[in-house]
Formats: C-alpha cells, sequence, structure tokens
C-alpha cells in the first residue's frame, strides 16, 4: 500500500523533490511550506496531494494543518520535517541577532512543532516514522555559520532524544546530515562544495534509507567520511584550519 508522507519545506529544493518521488510511487502527500504559491504550483504537477500554506514557527497553524491531513487519510506513515532555513551570520552584528533568532527557531522549534501533533497519533497506532532533516555542519562550529552549525546540532540531539523516548513504540525516529544539496539555498556559497549532489538524488537515498528504518545516515559517504575525520580533530588543529575558511554571505 503507497504510504501517506508528510513533508515541511515542500515548496522547493530537497522538499519538492521529495514530494515528486514520493508521488511517483503513489503516495498520498501533505504537502507544508510558507509559499502558497509554489505549492499549488507543485500540487498542479502531482496526485494525490493535500497542501498546507503555513509556516513551521506557528505551532498552531500547523496542528491545523495535522488535524486537517489526518482527518481526511488518518495516521501518516512518514513525516518528514525538513523546512529549514541558512544564512550567514556574526556574532558582533546586531542586526544578525534576530537572523541567529529565525535560525534557531525554524530549524529546531519548526521540527517540533511538526513532529508533535504526528507523534501523538502515531504512538497511538504504533507505527510510522518521523524524519528530521539535519546536517554535517552540526558536527562542527563553523565560521561565518554559527547559527546555522548551532542548530543543526541542536536538531541532531533532539532527534536522538526523541528516538529514546520511541522506543519500544512502534515508531521510528530517522536522522539524516545531508552534505550540500544543489538547492536556492546554496546557490549563493560563493566557495567550492564537496561532494555537492542534486536534489533529486538525495531524495532518492533518503527514500531508500526511510525504507531500512536507518536510525541515523549521512549522504553522501564520501560526506560521512570526512564529516567523521573532522569530529575527531583535537581544537588545535581544527581552529587555525577553518578560522579561514569561506563564509556564506550574510
Amino acid at each position: 500500500m503507497p504510504p501517506r508522507v508528510i513533508i515541511s519545506g515542500a515548496s522547493s529544493g530537497l522538499g519538492r523533490a521529495l514530494a515528486q518521488r514520493y508521488a511517483g510511487m503513489g503516495a498520498t502527500l501533505g504537502l507544508i511550506a510558507r509559499r502558497e504559491d509554489l505549492l499549488e504550483s507543485l500540487a498542479a504537477e502531482l496526485s494525490g496531494v493535500s497542501i498546507y500554506a503555513a509556516d513551521v514557527r506557528d505551532a498552531p497553524a500547523i496542528r491545523a494543518a495535522a488535524h486537517d491531513f489526518m482527518g481526511r487519510h488518518g495516521c501518516p506513515d512518514i513525516v518528514i520535517a525538513n523546512a529549514g532555513i541558512s544564512r550567514g551570520t556574526l556574532t558582533e552584528y546586531a542586526e544578525d541577532s534576530a537572523v541567529f533568532e529565525d535560525i534557531l527557531i525554524t530549524n529546531v522549534i519548526g521540527m517540533v512543532n511538526l513532529f508533535q501533533p504526528f507523534a501523538v497519533a502515531m504512538r497511538t497506532a504504533r507505527q510510522g516514522s518521523l524524519v528530521g532533516i539535519a546536517s554535517v555542519a552540526g558536527y562542527r562550529g563553523l565560521p561565518g555559520g554559527g547559527a546555522y552549525s548551532a542548530s543543526k546540532a541542536a536538531a541532531i540531539r533532539y532527534l536522538e532524544s526523541l528516538r529514546v523516548e520511541m522506543h519500544g513504540d512502534g515508531v521510528s525516529v530517522i536522522t539524516i546530515c545531508p552534505g550540500y544539496i544543489a538547492t536556492p539555498m546554496t546557490a549563493s556559497n560563493p566557495f567550492r562544495m564537496p561532494f555537492i549532489l542534486t536534489a533529486e538524488t538525495v531524495a532518492e537515498k533518503i527514500v531508500r534509507i526511510i525504507e531500512q528504518k536507518k536510525s541515523f545516515a549521512v549522504i553522501p559517504w564520501q560526506m560521512a567520511m570526512v564529516a567523521t575525520i573532522l569530529k575527531s580533530l583535537p581544537d588545535f588543529i581544527y581552529d587555525p584550519l577553518f578560522a579561514k575558511a569561506p563564509r556564506k554571505p550574510r
């Protein structure tokens, strides 16, 4: 039976690629994003789609979307917290404080807001997968990317906590840490992005990981090796090595 799938951040990039991938499998989709025009355009291309123009920072709006979807289709099989934002930030600029807050709320609290109503339903049904899109950027702090790195590190630990909380309840919690993906979010990066993949390629890999119910995965495997090495470096090596690394524009 085709799955029932919820995807946040579905209007572009990886979220859009995931929606297209699951639609090709005949899934019943609930797509959430802020930009209603892009959601409507995507829905026109697909079948079996319910769209919800909502911001993951708005908990009541996300709960309303969740209850509407479940009222129509029942408890979803897969919920993918994909919505996320990234901008270059520097602590020394007062105007960046609001950007820090926006990134942390969207990338962490937005994930909590999405999972909350579905986690209750899945635990009751004793089935389903909650999937969080984190990042290898959460392995180490990156210069100029303090907000993004912090948000993804927090997401990794939050998902780990949730996985333990759900242990034995029939609900899988899956953490996925992609490296660089060719999306609008990375288009402004003024530096070489090693092992960069298309959104479609990453979406294909994510679908396979979810089917296998892996608890943690890094995409691609080459980035997993690099991230593991960087994580193991002592500070006296890591700090001077990355102090002058290229930075995402503010």
